[in-house]
């Protein structure tokens, strides 16, 4: 990939967490911390990996996207208008009385939207029956599932790491959003994950681990990951909750449910003004 295509990635990560900043702020609730901490993985997804047409939302040969962590439905609010799934200015109406855009995914509500989450830890069962069903039409589209590192914590978890394993699924990708905090605390001091690379391998997973605020990186695992055979394949990548911006960055817990103050979203869009002036 050229440099100018990575920047024109950049770029669009940038608008999107834009965007999570200016309509969690105008809902005065939403998860923004955990939307930005993804936006580039969201990014390289939409708008370099999976094979969707916004025209056509289901497509048989679509690739399918799980968003485990579905109380960051911002980021993929964002990335489904950006693609084209609906208006722009339908981002505003996030949490609203009658909106489509609720506090977590519903997949009767939207265009673009593969699986209904909020529940965490059900996501990767999901994702499971969707590769499985691919297997079984011999329809060769691709399933991907964005994981929460808090989200690994919970059992159904693991149960569905044995699954995957198990059955060779192949055609799937776990991602990791590893930012290493949960609306409680640092994962660390909550429950450790470690060894993490070493349970997904136990679980006979094909692991690769990177910087998750790459675009060059991700592409790198992502393209990795689809021409591993025998196995799934789990990228875990290590992120900064808040990312962008640099008062959340720097206290992550407070902004993990909640958005920042009038005040404060006019110096976050101020830090995330490569494109300027989005319309909401």
């Amino acid at each position: 990939m050229s440099g100018d295509e990575i920047k024109k990635l950049q770029e669009i990560a940038s608008k999107l967490r834009q965007h999570v900043i200016a309509m969690t702020c105008a809902a005065a609730s939403g998860h923004p911390g955990g939307s930005l901490s993804a936006a580039d993985i969201i990014t390289v997804l939409y708008f370099h990996a999976l094979r969707h047409n916004p025209k056509d939302p289901g497509w048989t040969e679509r690739d399918r996207f799980v968003m485990s962590k579905g109380h960051a439905a911002p980021i993929l609010y964002s990335a489904l208008a950006e693609a084209g799934y609906f208006p722009a200015k339908y981002l505003k109406t996030l949490r609203q009385i009658g909106s489509s855009l609720q506090g977590h995914i519903d997949m009767l509500s939207l265009p673009g939207i593969e699986m209904s989450t909020g529940s965490l830890g059900q996501g990767l069962s999901a994702a499971n029956g969707m590769a499985l069903a691919g297997r079984l039409d011999k329809n060769d589209y691709r399933v991907y599932c964005l994981l929460g590192d808090g989200e690994c914590q919970e059992g159904q978890v693991w149960e569905a790491a044995m699954t995957s394993g198990h059955r060779k699924l192949d055609n799937l990708t776990a991602i990791v959003d590893h930012n290493k905090y949960q609306i409680d605390g640092k994962i660390e001091d909550i429950k450790t994950l470690a060894p993490f690379e070493d349970k997904w391998r136990s679980f006979n997973w094909h692991v690769i681990r990177c910087d998750g605020h790459s675009i060059k990186a991700l592409i790198e695992a992502i393209d990795n990951a689809k021409k591993t055979k025998g196995k799934p394949t789990v990228i875990i990548a290590d992120t900064i909750k808040g990312k962008g911006v640099s008062f959340m960055e720097a206290a992550p817990l407070s902004f993990h449910g909640s958005p920042p103050t009038p005040e404060q979203e006019k110096q976050a869009l101020c830090e995330l003004c490569k494109i300027k002036d989005i319309e909401l």
